[in-house]
């Protein structure tokens, strides 16, 4: 059979269909062949719930993501997650909670634990309520107890989620927070001791302190720290939380000010009779010493970086932690970096003051402040090119700034040198400052990092 011209005859309407073809096969290549975005959807979702499979990670890496579906969350929470560029085989997983009307978010950004994360590659689970008050359920009697439903059901779920999804150490899961954080640390430790190898809780209450029977999230008698119990009373609503558990108790760090007005600083020696009693020790401390000006830690069970409890009072501070470096010594104290427990080369030196010391003054009225910063060069080398690291009490914000650049202009902050003083010499100092709105708290930064390392205070 002859095919005349190899077919090269072609009706109009042939043309038509090749160039039609020609146009749609770019897209349909588009469509068949791209990998699917990676998506924060459980594994455990139904099927018409989750994405195609796809080799990227559940959430982008090195932002911070909201995470939903992802597990049993009976009071609604929100789930957000920052992951590092660079995640260590098998992380860890930190738990970081926030203060009474602040956010998960709000909390990413106004603490230096993702930098931290970034340094040491575990990753970073940051609960946020949306009930109207913004504070954490820490006194309900479906919240203290195991398995009884709220806030720490649903934080479970987040632990387990970021384990699964990340394959993560199991072993290795830690928690903090902050004043209403600091609380659900304590309750998180209590609740679910064979999750949390440790926690660290910054301006918090006992276990159970806050408990109420009426529906209300407040206890005046607790937060004015006029509640006191023997060390073995509170260590008795602990092992309440999980009856007939007879496992390994968490790890427990404690950081309080001695002029906190919200959380009164009773509360401090309240946590560490609960909490030495639980892990079965006397309430007399291992040792005791000043790791910075004002500071006063005492270590029970022993002295390393890794004791069973750890407690730090604040000489003369507020209600305004962590403040910049603290993030660090938990961090130290989890065993997240080289000088923990955890993989690497084993036990080393805690974070110490370096060649750096700071002197500050602030001068405050009525809803402002000004604040006069030295850092002096007090180590045998110039210093070429700084940044100066402070966490801003909560409710402040930087309006104006002399001698640097600063960055945010609230929670965690950074001020970096201006062209003319970016070299300090030895034994020189530089002074710079700037002026803050407030909301009632107008304390100074309780710690300052020159170029990532602790400075002491003058």
């Amino acid at each position: 059979m002859s095919r005349t011209g190899n077919n090269r005859t072609r009706t109009p309407l042939h043309r038509a269909l090749v160039t039609f073809l020609g146009a749609l096969a770019p897209l349909l290549a588009t469509l068949f062949l791209t990998t699917p975005a990676a998506s924060a959807v459980p594994s455990g979702a139904p099927a018409a719930a989750r994405p195609a499979p796809a080799a990227a990670p559940a959430a982008p890496a090195a932002a911070l993501t909201e995470v939903t579906n992802f597990g049993s969350n009976p009071s609604n929470l929100q789930m957000y997650l920052y992951v590092p560029d660079t995640v260590a085989v098998r992380p860890a997983v930190l738990v970081a909670v926030h203060y009474c009307g602040g956010s998960g978010p709000a909390f990413h950004s106004g603490t230096e634990f993702a930098s931290l994360a970034d340094r040491y590659g575990f990753i970073v689970v940051y609960p946020s309520v949306t009930r109207a008050s913004r504070c954490f359920d820490v006194s309900s009697p479906q919240a203290l107890r195991r398995g009884g439903g709220s806030d720490p059901v649903g934080i479970r779920s987040m632990v387990d989620w970021a384990t699964r999804t990340y394959g993560a150490d199991t072993g290795r899961v830690y928690v903090t927070g902050a004043s209403s954080g600091a609380m659900m640390t304590n309750v998180l430790l209590g609740d679910y001791p064979d999750v949390f190898a440790a926690g660290a809780a910054f301006m918090g209450v006992p276990f159970g302190c806050f408990a109420t029977t009426d529906g209300s999230e407040w206890n005046s008698a607790c937060a004015n720290g006029t509640v006191s119990r023997t060390p073995a009373a509170w260590g008795d609503l602990v092992r309440a939380a999980y009856p007939g558990y007879s496992g390994p108790r968490p790890r427990m760090q404690l950081w309080h000010g001695t002029e906190d007005a919200i959380l009164r600083y009773p509360n401090f020696g309240e946590e560490i009779k609960q909490w030495t009693n639980v892990h079965g020790l006397a309430q007399t401390p291992a040792t005791t010493d000043s790791p910075q000006s004002g500071w006063t830690r005492t270590r029970y069970g022993s002295s390393g970086n890794q004791a069973a409890v750890e407690a730090i009072s604040l000489q003369g501070v507020g209600h305004n932690l962590p403040a910049g470096g603290m993030a660090a010594r938990a961090v130290t104290f989890f065993g997240l970096d080289s000088g923990g427990s955890g993989p690497g080369p084993g036990p080393g030196p805690e974070p110490q003051p370096g060649t750096c010391r700071v002197a500050v003054t602030t001068s405050a009225w009525n809803t402002g402040l000004t604040a006069s910063v030295t850092v002096t060069n007090t180590g045998t080398t110039p210093v070429d090119g700084w940044k100066l690291g402070f966490t801003l009490p909560s409710g402040q914000t930087i309006t104006s700034g002399w001698g640097a650049t600063y960055a945010p202009v609230t929670g965690a902050v950074t001020a970096t040198n201006a062209p003319y003083n970016a070299t300090i010499n030895p034994g020189a100092g530089v002074t710079i400052g700037y002026q803050a709105g407030h909301s009632g708290v107008a304390a100074a930064p309780g710690a300052f990092t020159l170029n990532g390392t602790a400075c002491a205070l003058a």
